[in-house]
């Protein structure tokens, strides 16, 4: 079996108030877990679901054990990147929404157009769109496979 990354997992010490916050900004779904403290994450339409293959992955939310990373402290743990039709926007939907600046949206030739912010209990999240800022599709730059 290969080592695929299936599920993934936020930390927030107020779950309710992030699972708002991701909602507005990425258009996800959360659905509290039984009793527990934890909610599922339906990241969108194309991703892996117990009954059939996809795309992406979805993921959970639990909460925080401890006090959430402090803003300017490195990263502690694993960046979330999330494949988005536009970065810009979505990042300043973050901004909007509560969220931080952790790096503003930049080209990465070849890759796609990217983005970092901070939600609002500081954990990290990556954008990455396919649309470079001059309207270049990094797919269509692809050289062909051999």
């Amino acid at each position: 079996m290969s080592s695929l990354v299936v599920h993934f997992e936020l930390h927030a010490s107020e779950p309710e108030r992030l699972a708002d916050f991701y909602g507005r900004v990425l258009d996800w779904r959360f659905e509290r877990y039984g009793q527990m403290d934890y909610w599922t994450i339906q990241t969108g339409e194309g991703s892996i679901g117990m009954d059939a293959p996809g795309m992406g992955i979805n993921g959970g939310l639990a909460r925080r054990e401890g006090p959430p990373p402090e803003a300017g402290a490195p990263i502690n743990g694993v960046v979330v990147v999330v494949g988005v039709d536009d970065a810009d926007a979505r990042y300043a939907a973050a901004l909007e929404q509560g969220g931080a600046e952790a790096m503003a949206p930049y080209d990465m030739p070849g890759v796609g157009r990217l983005a970092y912010f901070r939600d609002p209990d500081g954990n990290v999240m990556g954008l990455i769109s396919d649309v470079l800022s001059d309207g270049s599709d990094v797919r269509a730059e692809a050289p062909p496979e051999d």
